[in-house]
């Protein structure tokens, strides 16, 4: 499936995720979200990733627009994941992929790409960014640089 394109409506969601809470896109509905795929828990990258948004919480809380990352590991392995690294971003499981399919990123192979969307609260897509090796990640610079961008 290809990818949801700048200007389209975000794929609907409801998915598990950590803290005990199930998370939809609809709840986001009148402030909007920023979704994170990532290819995987405890992974370099990845680790470096949410270790960067754990980092500059305070910048990442000033967007005004919750970050949820969203991988294909259950909500055990991202309970793991926050308690070991002290993440502060909510982590959702898409253990079947349909999100990730939904918003076409999974790769040949089926691993997912690691991307970034900014929906805004019209719940429509307004930045997109979806990496094809995954070896970098969107910033909390880039996300800042993103969503001035649609404000």
């Amino acid at each position: 499936m290809a990818a949801v394109k700048i200007g389209e409506a975000a794929p609907e969601f409801e998915l598990a995720g950590t803290g005990g809470r199930c998370y939809r896109l609809l709840d986001y509905r009148g402030r909007g979200v920023i979704l994170a795929f990532y290819p995987g828990d405890f992974t370099t990258v990845c680790t470096r990733q949410f270790c960067s948004y754990r980092d500059d919480g305070d910048r990442l809380g000033r967007l005004g627009l919750e970050l949820l990352g969203i991988s294909p590991q259950s909500v055990d392995s991202h309970d793991r994941f926050v308690a070991e690294y002290g993440l502060n971003v909510p982590l959702l499981a898409d253990e079947r992929l349909e999100v990730a399919r939904a918003y076409g990123v999974v790769a040949p192979g089926g691993f997912v790409r690691r991307s970034t969307f900014v929906i805004d609260g019209d719940l429509v897509v307004r930045y997109r960014n979806i990496s094809l090796v995954g070896l970098s990640f969107d910033s909390v610079a880039d996300l800042e640089r993103a969503v001035a961008a649609i404000r």
